[in-house]
């Protein structure tokens, strides 16, 4: 099993940064998705479904995204969702936004990635703890470069 727990600051208003993931904006920070559509939207948020697929290559798999916690107050914002990836992989994820100030926000992106097959066993032990890392680091740096981005267009 993988496993992340990475934070930093971004130098954005906590809402900026909280916009991206709205489903309007999900491309902007996940470009290889290629599509989300609400299956079912519950109140509170928690419980909601959605259909999403994801592009590498030319493959594209499809899947359903389950949102597993929810918080949207002043002073933290937090999305936390969980899907099972090709039968092989059960995936959660939790991005956490907390108001520094103004102008400042740390952002926490935490997950585990869980081989639930003897092929997504595999899979993960050639991926390895280096490969992950870097997806992980590229996800915050595309989140970060897309705040300041949003913050400089308003």
């Amino acid at each position: 099993m993988l496993i992340w727990n990475e934070e930093r600051v971004i130098s954005v208003n906590i809402e900026n940064v909280w916009n991206l993931f709205s489903d309007e904006n999900l491309q902007r920070i996940m470009p290889n998705v290629v599509e989300h559509t609400p299956i079912e939207k519950k109140e509170g948020i928690v419980g909601s479904t959605y259909r999403q697929s994801y592009k590498e290559g030319r493959r594209v798999e499809t899947y359903i995204v389950e949102t597993l916690g929810y918080e949207n107050t002043e002073f933290k914002k937090h999305l936390h969702i969980g899907f099972t990836l090709g039968k092989a992989f059960e995936i959660e994820t939790a991005f956490t936004l907390i108001k520094i100030d103004e102008t400042n926000t740390r952002f926490i992106y935490s997950g585990h990635n869980k081989g639930i097959n003897f092929l997504g066993k595999i899979m993960l032990k050639i991926a390895g703890d280096k490969n992950n890392n870097k997806v992980v680091q590229d996800f915050m740096d595309r989140v970060e470069e897309e705040a300041m981005e949003e913050t400089a267009s308003v």
